[in-house]
C-alpha cells in the first residue's frame, strides 16, 4: 500500500528472497521504482493511472 494525504493506494508487488539471507525479503529496483511513482502520481491526483495499477482509496473530509 502506498499512502499519501489525499489516497491510499492498495497494489500487488512481488517481494524476493534472497539465497544467500532468506530472513530478510526485499524488492526488486524496477518493484521500488513503481511504489515511487504509484506515491508521486497519488501526490497528483492521477486517479485514472493509478486504477489501472490497483485499488485506489480516496481521503474524505469530516463533517463539519
Amino acid at each position: 500500500m502506498v499512502q499519501t494525504e489525499q489516497f491510499v493506494v492498495a497494489i500487488e508487488v512481488e517481494l524476493v528472497v534472497p539465497t544467500d539471507d532468506p530472513t530478510e525479503p526485499c524488492y526488486e529496483p524496477e518493484t521500488v521504482q513503481l511504489l515511487k511513482e504509484v506515491r508521486e502520481r497519488a501526490e497528483r491526483g492521477d486517479v485514472a493511472w493509478l486504477k489501472s495499477k490497483g485499488k485506489v482509496y480516496a481521503a474524505i473530509d469530516e463533517a463539519a
